[in-house]
């Protein structure tokens, strides 16, 4: 008799199951084509692997089976009082055009979507699956080749998003935002993708914020595919200012191509766990990538940056720094692999991350690795961890400036080396300021 091993499943992965079973039908109705079988080969995967856990290697630091203890419902629709609140709550950008995502929702009357800009398109996801519109069937193939659960679920469960086309040569100097906003009182999930597709040649700016409301445990998966076309230039900004009960999984896929600038800058201070996995691809030669983050936690926040850099073609150049501040009992994570495929000779790529530890009981787990299989190649990583530097702290205190300020001024100084590589001033300016804004509240 043959006898098969159960998987035993958590509460939350019953829930999850339930959910994606529910949902089966409609979908299988609605979407046909490539989506659909997308969407059915999601729920396969996931029913047959769960959560990931710390025996998955790439998830050895962020268990999520034991994080997410149980799986909250999806957010009810949106109401005028919610989308009002969504509005008030959003961060704003000085210059940028604003569409505002309220509880996973597109709130359609407070977002400017009005007279976009010569070659720009912007297609609502649910809009997009149902007509075939834009460039909706580039939906998935940036997906990593191995299983990932929190993808898996977005791809099944995302119904809610945006499909961006910039035109080949379009000049679109004005910042896009995507801002996400949480109200609801009590717990919901939202699960929203997007994918943003840029012509050669052509110039864009993205930015993306996530906020929601204080004392509330609810849970965030998003995901983001980048396409970025030969000579294209591209801009990103992800801000993550969650409330300090959530819970925040982000998935990111980029592909360049020859002759592109991609750079990417992500600022986080908020969730009480949060996990950004990063895939990144070089599908075109002499192309640079440039991908820097700021993460300032305390409390027990867990904050866990991952990231796999793939150099498949010769040429190219990248560049990671990663600068993570922890403070009473928080946890950081980063786990960054540049893979260099046998023909990308010429690469170049350096990778860092630097953790500033400001509690005694303050951990961060590194993990930089390099695969190479070129042997004509320029590749360097590092990892560091530490205290203030006593003897600059000493010597701004000696010249009258109060204990928390010398200390907040050496925090800045040490998080503005990321921050800087923003192109964008008033990008730049504004995140600065919510990094400062983090220093003041720890200091009350």
């Amino acid at each position: 008799m043959n006898v098969q091993n159960q998987i035993p499943r958590t509460g939350a992965e019953q829930a999850l199951l339930a959910l994606l079973d529910q949902r089966s039908g409609a979908d299988d109705a609605a979407l046909a084509g490539r989506m659909g079988e997308l969407r059915r080969a999601a729920r396969d995967a996931f029913a047959a692997n769960g959560l990931p856990h710390r025996r998955v290697e790439e998830w050895k630091y962020t268990d999520l089976r034991a994080i997410l203890r149980s799986s909250a419902p999806l957010a009810a629709p949106l109401d005028a009082a919610a989308e009002a609140e969504g509005q008030f709550r959003a961060v704003t950008f000085p210059g940028a055009r604003r569409i505002l995502f309220v509880n996973g929702q597109l709130s359609r009357a407070h977002s400017d979507l009005a007279g976009l800009e010569p070659g720009l398109t912007v297609v609502p996801l649910a809009s997009a699956l149902a007509g075939g519109q834009g460039a909706v069937e580039k939906l998935g193939t940036l997906a990593p080749q191995r299983y990932d659960g929190v993808l898996a679920l977005n791809t099944a469960l995302a119904e809610e998003g945006l499909v961006i086309r910039v035109e080949a040569g379009a000049q679109i100097t004005r910042p896009l935002h995507v801002a996400h906003v949480f109200t609801l009182d009590a717990p919901a999930a939202t699960f929203t993708r997007r994918l943003l597709d840029v012509g050669a040649d052509a110039r864009f700016t993205l930015v993306e914020s996530f906020q929601g409301r204080d004392g509330v445990a609810y849970q965030v998966n998003d995901a983001l595919e980048l396409f970025v076309a030969d000579g294209a230039h591209l801009d990103h900004v992800r801000i993550q200012e969650d409330s300090a009960e959530a819970l925040h999984f982000a998935s990111l896929m980029a592909e360049t191509g020859h002759k592109t600038q991609f750079h990417s800058f992500a600022l986080t201070t908020g969730a009480l766990a949060s996990r950004v996995s990063l895939y990144g691809r070089f599908a075109g030669t002499h192309a640079h990538v440039g991908l820097r983050g700021a993460t300032l936690v305390k409390g027990r926040q867990h904050a866990d940056m991952t990231l796999l850099l793939d150099h498949a073609v010769a040429h190219c150049e990248s560049r990671e720094l990663f600068k993570t501040v922890l403070a009473d009992e928080a946890r950081g994570v980063f786990q960054g692999k540049i893979v260099v495929r046998p023909d990308a000779q010429k690469t170049d790529g350096r990778m860092m991350s630097r953790a500033l530890l400001l509690g005694e009981t303050a951990e961060m787990d590194n993990k930089p690795e390099l695969e190479i299989f070129a042997d004509d190649v320029q590749c360097g990583h590092g990892a560091t961890a530490g205290e203030l530097d006593a003897d600059l702290l000493f010597y701004l205190k000696a010249r009258g400036i109060p204990a928390k300020e010398a200390e907040g001024l050496l925090i800045q100084a040490f998080v503005g080396e990321a921050i800087e590589f923003v192109e964008e001033d008033g990008l730049r300016e504004a995140i600065i300021a919510r990094a400062e804004a983090w220093l003041k509240a720890r200091a009350i």
